[in-house]
Protein backbone atom coordinates (compact mmCIF):
# COMPACT_ATOMS: atom_id res chain seq x y z
CA UNK A 1 0.00 0.00 0.00
CA UNK A 2 1.35 3.42 -0.89
CA UNK A 3 1.53 6.39 1.43
CA UNK A 4 -1.41 8.79 0.85
CA UNK A 5 0.99 11.53 -0.34
CA UNK A 6 2.71 9.36 -2.96
CA UNK A 7 1.94 10.50 -6.46
CA UNK A 8 2.35 8.75 -9.78
CA UNK A 9 2.98 11.95 -11.72
CA UNK A 10 3.35 10.81 -15.39
CA UNK A 11 6.16 13.24 -16.27
CA UNK A 12 8.31 12.14 -13.35
CA UNK A 13 7.53 8.45 -13.89
CA UNK A 14 8.69 8.84 -17.49
CA UNK A 15 11.83 10.69 -16.36
CA UNK A 16 12.82 8.00 -13.84
CA UNK A 17 11.97 5.19 -16.23
CA UNK A 18 14.37 6.73 -18.75
CA UNK A 19 17.11 7.15 -16.11
CA UNK A 20 16.75 4.03 -13.98
CA UNK A 21 14.93 1.56 -16.23
CA UNK A 22 11.82 1.25 -14.08
CA UNK A 23 9.02 3.47 -12.87
CA UNK A 24 9.02 4.20 -9.11
CA UNK A 25 6.39 5.90 -7.05
CA UNK A 26 7.32 9.51 -6.36
CA UNK A 27 6.36 11.28 -3.14
CA UNK A 28 5.06 14.80 -3.41
CA UNK A 29 5.02 16.91 -0.25
CA UNK A 30 3.92 20.47 -0.86
CA UNK A 31 6.31 21.91 -3.43
CA UNK A 32 8.87 19.08 -3.17
CA UNK A 33 9.36 15.76 -4.89
CA UNK A 34 10.88 12.99 -2.75
CA UNK A 35 12.71 10.03 -4.23
CA UNK A 36 12.04 6.74 -2.44
CA UNK A 37 14.81 5.78 -0.01
CA UNK A 38 15.53 2.53 -1.88
CA UNK A 39 16.88 4.59 -4.79
CA UNK A 40 19.15 6.50 -2.44
CA UNK A 41 20.33 3.31 -0.70
CA UNK A 42 21.06 1.71 -4.08
CA UNK A 43 23.35 4.62 -4.93
CA UNK A 44 21.15 5.80 -7.76
CA UNK A 45 20.55 9.23 -6.33
CA UNK A 46 22.39 11.59 -4.01
CA UNK A 47 19.31 13.59 -3.08
CA UNK A 48 16.08 12.63 -1.43
CA UNK A 49 14.18 15.89 -1.86
CA UNK A 50 13.97 17.71 -5.18
CA UNK A 51 12.17 20.96 -5.90
CA UNK A 52 8.86 20.25 -7.57
CA UNK A 53 8.23 21.96 -10.87
CA UNK A 54 5.58 20.75 -13.30
CA UNK A 55 7.08 19.55 -16.61
CA UNK A 56 5.17 22.17 -18.59
CA UNK A 57 6.80 24.96 -16.53
CA UNK A 58 10.37 23.94 -17.39
CA UNK A 59 11.42 25.96 -20.41
CA UNK A 60 15.20 26.34 -20.38
CA UNK A 61 16.55 24.67 -17.27
CA UNK A 62 19.79 22.76 -16.71
CA UNK A 63 20.84 20.83 -13.61
CA UNK A 64 24.31 19.31 -13.45
CA UNK A 65 26.10 17.36 -10.73
CA UNK A 66 29.79 17.11 -11.39
CA UNK A 67 33.33 18.01 -10.46
CA UNK A 68 35.39 21.07 -11.35
CA UNK A 69 38.26 20.33 -13.72
CA UNK A 70 40.17 23.46 -12.68
CA UNK A 71 39.95 26.33 -10.22
CA UNK A 72 37.28 28.88 -11.20
CA UNK A 73 38.50 31.60 -13.54
CA UNK A 74 37.43 34.92 -11.99
CA UNK A 75 37.16 38.25 -13.81
CA UNK A 76 35.79 41.64 -12.90
CA UNK A 77 34.02 43.51 -15.69
CA UNK A 78 34.54 47.21 -16.40
CA UNK A 79 31.24 47.89 -14.64
CA UNK A 80 32.50 46.11 -11.51
CA UNK A 81 30.40 42.97 -11.89
CA UNK A 82 32.14 39.68 -11.03
CA UNK A 83 32.25 36.80 -13.54
CA UNK A 84 33.27 33.21 -12.77
CA UNK A 85 33.97 30.62 -15.47
CA UNK A 86 33.81 26.98 -14.40
CA UNK A 87 34.62 23.79 -16.26
CA UNK A 88 32.41 21.02 -14.86
CA UNK A 89 32.78 17.31 -15.68
CA UNK A 90 29.85 14.92 -15.45
CA UNK A 91 30.37 11.18 -15.82
CA UNK A 92 28.12 8.28 -16.73
CA UNK A 93 29.00 4.62 -16.13
CA UNK A 94 27.58 1.67 -18.03
CA UNK A 95 28.50 -1.80 -19.27
CA UNK A 96 29.17 -2.23 -22.98
CA UNK A 97 28.17 -5.26 -25.07
CA UNK A 98 31.38 -7.06 -24.02
CA UNK A 99 30.50 -6.63 -20.33
CA UNK A 100 33.24 -4.07 -19.70
CA UNK A 101 32.62 -1.06 -17.47
CA UNK A 102 32.75 2.14 -19.51
CA UNK A 103 32.87 5.68 -18.13
CA UNK A 104 31.90 8.56 -20.40
CA UNK A 105 32.77 12.07 -19.26
CA UNK A 106 31.16 15.21 -20.65
CA UNK A 107 32.64 18.68 -20.03
CA UNK A 108 30.33 21.65 -19.51
CA UNK A 109 31.32 25.31 -19.56
CA UNK A 110 29.50 27.23 -16.84
CA UNK A 111 29.39 30.98 -16.22
CA UNK A 112 28.24 32.62 -13.01
CA UNK A 113 27.68 36.32 -12.36
CA UNK A 114 27.49 38.56 -9.29
CA UNK A 115 26.91 36.87 -5.93
CA UNK A 116 26.98 33.40 -7.52
CA UNK A 117 30.43 34.20 -8.94
CA UNK A 118 31.58 35.40 -5.51
CA UNK A 119 30.49 32.08 -3.97
CA UNK A 120 32.38 30.19 -6.69
CA UNK A 121 35.50 32.28 -6.08
CA UNK A 122 35.38 31.79 -2.32
CA UNK A 123 34.41 28.11 -1.99
CA UNK A 124 35.15 26.21 -5.22
CA UNK A 125 38.44 24.74 -6.40
CA UNK A 126 39.67 22.01 -8.73
CA UNK A 127 38.00 18.71 -7.80
CA UNK A 128 35.07 20.30 -5.92
CA UNK A 129 31.80 18.43 -6.37
CA UNK A 130 29.09 20.91 -7.24
CA UNK A 131 25.44 21.03 -8.23
CA UNK A 132 24.76 23.69 -10.87
CA UNK A 133 21.31 24.95 -11.76
CA UNK A 134 20.84 27.42 -14.56
CA UNK A 135 19.94 27.81 -18.20
CA UNK A 136 21.61 27.21 -21.55
CA UNK A 137 23.03 30.24 -23.30
CA UNK A 138 24.13 30.27 -26.95
CA UNK A 139 26.43 33.03 -28.12
CA UNK A 140 28.91 33.73 -30.87
CA UNK A 141 32.08 35.75 -31.32
CA UNK A 142 34.71 36.42 -33.97
CA UNK A 143 38.18 35.01 -33.22
CA UNK A 144 41.55 36.65 -34.02
CA UNK A 145 41.57 35.08 -37.51
CA UNK A 146 38.14 36.53 -38.31
CA UNK A 147 36.23 33.23 -38.00
CA UNK A 148 32.85 33.23 -36.33
CA UNK A 149 32.73 30.82 -33.37
CA UNK A 150 29.66 29.54 -31.55
CA UNK A 151 29.52 28.63 -27.86
CA UNK A 152 26.89 26.92 -25.73
CA UNK A 153 27.35 27.30 -21.99
CA UNK A 154 25.34 27.06 -18.80
CA UNK A 155 24.56 30.33 -17.06
CA UNK A 156 24.37 29.35 -13.39
CA UNK A 157 21.81 30.96 -11.14
CA UNK A 158 22.41 28.56 -8.22
CA UNK A 159 25.42 26.59 -6.97
CA UNK A 160 25.35 23.92 -4.28
CA UNK A 161 28.75 22.84 -3.00
CA UNK A 162 28.53 19.14 -2.24
CA UNK A 163 32.15 18.45 -1.33
CA UNK A 164 35.46 17.52 -2.84
CA UNK A 165 35.90 14.21 -4.65
CA UNK A 166 37.63 11.79 -2.34
CA UNK A 167 36.67 13.59 0.90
Amino acid sequence: MTHPHWSNTPGYKRLFTDIYGYSPAIARFGSHICIPARLVAAGRSKFIILNYMPMFAMKNKVQLIGNLGADPEIKNTETGKKLARLSVATSENYQNAQGEKVTETQWHQVVAWGKTAEIAEKYLFKGSEVVVEGKLINRSYVDKEGNKKYITEVQANELLIVGRKGD
